[in-house]
């Protein structure tokens, strides 16, 4: 026996009293080695190239997302996945961005470096020219005390004391500010970047991809320290000029395939992933990535051969981006059947280096991960298990249902460096940090579908409101109606 084995099955014996026996772990080995080493030689890299290359930028309800949704269909057909489909859902409005372009007036003159927000509406023809008045409280009453400065004016927002907290402690202010500065008469509204050399980071000021009632454009840094200097010595006034196409209620797809369960084929475990991305790169990290390992898990684990005790469904999710609307359409439309829901994976963190899973604040989780970890995604660098808690991506919805959720834990050291950027393309993506990866993903998939028993129970209402509260994420899930307590 190879001395690493038998290392391993002196382990797994001494945690055989925990959620999986001895025998079984024992039994997931072969297929474990097998799935690592069909997602190493696999065409994993090839997939994530044909669709950041091929589709570009997805953003949701844009002609690219809609061809990229047949691709997928297309490809996971072609793995020979069953029951493989469009999933629709609606979004309030479409969205497309324009031409954005500003100018500052004076004290000087100078081009100014900046582009619309996310869902945000155009301008009137000419734009819109006014005087630049900075505001750092954001909350409806200061808003309201502040009106007669507002009238008029385009409002630059001070972000380093507004969101001095943190985004999560303001969430449902900044929904609500572009009609509460509407209401004040404000002409358009100012969001400071804060990355070097006027690199813009793609966001909107909605949550569930409704378009904002105000224009609001995003300011590169440089610029925006320019515009805060200037005002220093007197008044500074700006041209704004914003076209995007918007439109109504329009209809989108998830893309659900699965392989069936030779026994609790009733019983499903749900891997998923967003499709959708900002449209200023290629949505290569965020999330490119995090959907090729989904399409190349569902590969993997179908060429074994043999189907798992119970059936895996693999999801691309829509609307991500806008407010997790795909994977929380999809919860709500099968709320029937989620108490058969036994765990839902999540990669929405880019291809790090890993690190293994985030089990969302869960210690019967993780305690029931461990001989997973520890015997079948160690040698891959994913034996750690975080009980950080998070609802910023497509596992959020699934959590507050008291589904079992496990969100994949890698390095996001550099992460940020393209996050949103024009520069999340095809080739920041490490390979081999994407097969790994990609293998912790299926492997954890197949074991937890074929465990005699469901990793860990569904809990309640009031459990996972202790959960959300120990994350301090309550309060802003309630802001922004998602939760209620």
């Amino acid at each position: 026996m190879n001395p690493r084995r038998f290392s391993i099955l002196s382990a797994v014996l001494l945690i055989s009293a925990l959620a999986f026996s001895a025998t079984e772990l024992i039994d997931l080995m072969e297929p474990a080695d097998r799935l690592a080493t069909s997602i190493y030689i696999g065409p994993g890299m090839t997939t994530l190239r044909e669709l950041t290359d091929g589709y570009g930028g997805r953003l949701t309800g844009s002609a690219a997302y809609d061809k990229a949704v047949e691709w997928a269909v297309a490809k996971f057909k072609s793995e020979g996945l069953q029951d493989v489909h469009g999933e629709p859902f609606t979004i309030p409005n479409g969205w497309q961005r324009g031409s954005a372009g500003g100018t500052m007036v004076a004290p000087i003159t100078r081009h100014l470096y900046l582009e619309s927000l996310g869902w945000s509406p155009s301008t009137a023809p000419g734009g819109v020219t006014g005087d630049v008045v900075v505001i750092s409280d954001i909350t409806s009453e200061s808003i309201k005390q502040k009106a007669g400065q507002i009238f008029g004016h385009l409002v630059y927002v001070d972000t380093e004391k507004a969101l001095a907290d943190g985004p999560w402690k303001v969430l449902g202010q900044i929904f609500a500010l572009p009609q509460v500065l509407k209401n004040a008469g404000a002409l358009a509204v100012i969001f400071p970047d804060n990355e070097a050399n006027n690199v813009l980071n793609a966001f909107a000021l909605t949550w569930t991809g409704t378009v904002s009632p105000l224009p609001g454009v995003q300011l590169g840094m440089e610029d925006s320290k320019l515009v805060r200097r200037l005002l220093e010595r007197g008044p500074v006034t700006l041209q704004l000029k914003v076209t995007n196409t918007v439109s109504g209620p329009v209809q989108v797809n998830n893309v659900i395939a699965q392989i069936r369960g030779s026994e609790e084929s009733d019983e499903w475990i749900l891997v998923g992933g967003h499709f959708d991305s900002w449209d200023y790169g290629t949505g290569a990290q965020d999330n490119g990535s995090g959907a090729a390992m989904v399409l190349e898990a569902a590969r993997a684990i179908s060429a074994l051969g043999k189907a798992p005790r119970r059936t895996i469904r693999f999801a691309l999710w829509g609307g991500e981006e806008e407010g997790l609307l795909g994977s929380s359409a999809y919860v709500k439309a099968h709320a029937a059947e989620m108490e058969k829901c036994v765990a839902v994976l999540n990669t929405d963190n880019g291809a790090g280096h890993p690190k293994g899973w985030k089990v969302e604040g869960r210690s019967d989780l993780k305690e029931a991960m461990q001989p997973i970890s520890d015997s079948l995604l160690k040698n891959l660098g994913g034996g750690e298990l975080s009980l950080k808690t998070s609802y910023d991506t497509d596992h959020g919805p699934f959590l507050l249902q008291g589904v079992p959720a496990l969100d994949l834990f890698v390095d996001m050291a550099h992460y940020g460096d393209i996050h949103h950027k024009p520069s999340d393309t095809y080739d920041k993506v490490d390979p081999l940090f994407m097969k790994a990866d990609t293998a912790i993903v299926a492997i954890t998939a197949y074991a937890l579908a074929q465990e005699a028993k469901p990793i860990a129970p569904h809990i309640n209402h009031a459990a996972v409101g202790e959960i959300l509260k120990k994350a301090d994420l309550a309060d802003a899930l309630v802001q922004i109606g998602a939760w209620k307590p």
